[in-house]
């Protein structure tokens, strides 16, 4: 896969001013997927505790940001390349932690030892993403309970936590 498909399948990334910073992202993107071995991401399920949800980590992804964007536009006071970036990157590390068997999905060996804020923050880091960027990746899950949340890491948190007690109460 290349820096334009992941561009192609994250629209979103458009709203970050700085290319340095969209490149960033993207290269996350890349890393996560050479090295979690995937040729294709749209089928990736964006949770493994939900059974069937039937939507993609790519379509979390996306949900999430634009939730993120809404509520920045809406507050004002953010930094949105920060939001924007953290938002498409948040759960990266996904791609460390599960892995497909067959047409299922199953937490990889990784994903038995290491959770996805952790192995998204070291793709993050290896990919040159700022740390206010990696700071969202390690914070937006219950990691982040034990640090002070930024204000962009906080939006991503509840953003990712509304989509998934929505889809949750929906199956």
């Amino acid at each position: 896969m290349r820096e334009q498909e992941i561009e192609s399948i994250f629209p979103e990334a458009h709203h970050i001013r700085k290319p340095d910073l969209r490149t960033a992202v993207f290269r996350a993107w890349l890393l996560g997927i050479e090295k979690g071995g995937w040729h294709r991401i749209d089928t990736i399920p964006f949770t493994l505790l939900i059974p069937g949800c039937g939507i993609s980590l790519v379509q979390h992804t996306r949900i999430v940001t634009r939730m993120a964007m809404s509520i920045g536009d809406t507050i004002g006071e953010v930094n949105t390349d920060y939001l924007v970036a953290g938002g498409l990157t948040h759960d990266v590390g996904k791609l460390l932690e599960y892995q497909g068997k067959g047409k299922e999905f199953q937490r990889s060996e990784i994903g038995r030892l290491i959770r996805h804020p952790v192995s998204g923050y070291a793709l993050a880091v290896e990919a040159g993403l700022p740390l206010e960027v990696c700071h969202i990746i390690a914070a937006h899950s219950s990691e982040g309970e034990s640090v002070e949340r930024s204000k962009e890491a906080i939006i991503i948190h509840h953003c990712d936590f509304i989509h998934f007690e929505i889809v949750k109460s929906l199956t």
